[in-house]
């Protein structure tokens, strides 16, 4: 089923197109979320912190293939609100090719470069052994994660978010009883979390591509190119390179302010994993609500709705500040309830004691993150990808800086 979001109420549509794909951001999110809570609470703090301090790594190796589905992603948005399938096919074959040759390359720069990554990032010795042995296993095994978001990205931008919810609702149910199976019956330890994981993603990959293809009549993408167009590669290129550099710098920065939370040890780095999971969670409904006036402006760009995409923006921003101020208020309230769900309470007092504050202090900025990604959202829909990249750095920037200084 697709969603034409050229005509009915935005704030109808927008909330028809997010609540799906919010459940499924949040079940994407619960593949590493259940591998955090039984590693943290079955293998202990050292094992989770392993798996926290490589998680900078993982999005930096996927984050140009993410960048240009996403730039490919606003071309297929624009194609079908203009209803323009001849050149959404096009866009279609050329995310795919684009996407299997850079997911080989990244699988095989990314094992060779597997201790750099792990000397860069300052990982102590007592949990060196549990970050490697997750990070090369995830490496090898990455193309399960990137045909999923290849292909869940093709389904949300012709206005379906309910395949790639359904799938993923399957895959992270496999993926919890795995993740028990795994490493309390056959006592695999790390690298069982990282098996269940790759399976599941897997798993959701598969569902939304078998799905793609018996439905690719209803999608216009039936008969695709066995070659991809030259010039749609260069669009999409030149559309998604933007995002894929923003990407690529905040996960270089990502990497800078790991080594800096690696530097204080196991506790610090368990509670920034266990936090951080949570908050990743919580920013699902943001970042939802913003990919949806993406996908909405995308549309109404093809068909030069102009004042249609202002009235979608009014309706974005009061969504959002509805999201979070509730989201603030609910981390401020359950933040010591949250962390113990992560860290047994009688060995880990260290460990939950700066994981509140980190929840403290993150749960003002939703309100700020809701309004950028209103802006950034609307923006990027439009095509107009470059100055979402400079927002971005000027993000990171001070990210870094502030994380260094500030830490003293």
């Amino acid at each position: 089923m697709t969603n034409d979001m050229t005509k009915g109420n935005p704030t109808k549509l927008l909330l028809s197109f997010t609540f799906p794909m919010l459940i499924g951001n949040i079940f994407q999110q619960i593949y590493s979320l259940v591998d955090t809570v039984i590693v943290g609470k079955y293998l202990g703090a050292d094992a989770l912190a392993g798996i926290g301090s490589i998680g900078s790594v993982m999005f930096l190796i996927t984050c140009l293939i993410v960048g240009l589905n996403n730039g490919a992603g606003i071309i297929i948005a624009q194609c079908f609100g203009a209803a323009n399938y001849n050149q959404l096919k096009k866009a279609v074959t050329s995310m795919i090719y684009i996407t299997g040759i850079l997911t080989l390359i990244m699988t095989i720069s990314g094992r060779l470069l597997v201790s750099v990554f792990l000397k860069i990032l300052g990982i102590p010795d007592e949990i060196v052994g549990y970050a490697s042995a997750y990070l090369q296993i995830m490496i090898i095994f990455i193309i399960g994660n990137m045909a999923y978001n290849a292909a869940g990205a093709i389904l949300r931008n012709v206005g379906d978010s309910k395949t790639p919810l359904y799938a993923l609702i399957v895959a992270s149910i496999v993926n919890i009883v795995l993740d028990l199976v795994f490493i309390l019956r056959f006592d695999l330890g790390i690298a069982g979390a990282a098996y269940a994981t790759i399976i599941a993603q897997c798993l959701s990959a598969l569902i939304c591509i078998v799905h793609l293809f018996r439905k690719r009549r209803e999608l216009h993408i039936d008969g695709l190119q066995k070659v991809p167009d030259k010039n749609m590669i260069v669009l999409i290129i030149k559309t998604g390179l933007p995002s894929a550099f923003q990407s690529g710098a905040i996960s270089l920065g990502g990497l800078s302010v790991q080594r800096l939370i690696n530097s204080y040890g196991e506790a610090a780095i368990a509670a920034h994993t266990a936090a951080g999971k949570l908050d990743m969670v919580a920013i699902q409904f943001i970042v939802s609500i913003g990919t949806s006036m993406s996908v909405f402006t995308g549309q109404n760009m093809g068909g030069q709705n102009f004042d249609r995409i202002r009235e979608g923006l009014r309706a974005t921003l009061r969504l959002m500040m509805i999201a979070a101020i509730s989201i603030a208020i609910f981390v401020l309230c359950f933040k010591g309830n949250i962390m113990r769900l992560f860290l047994d309470a009688q060995t880990e007092q260290a460990a939950i004691g700066i994981g509140e504050t980190y929840l403290s202090i993150i749960g003002i900025a939703y309100i700020i993150a809701g309004i950028m990604q209103s802006y950034q959202n609307l923006i990027r829909g439009a095509g107009d990808v470059n100055i979402c990249m400079v927002a971005g750095l000027s993000e990171l920037s001070a990210r870094i800086l502030f994380a260094y200084l500030l830490s003293h």
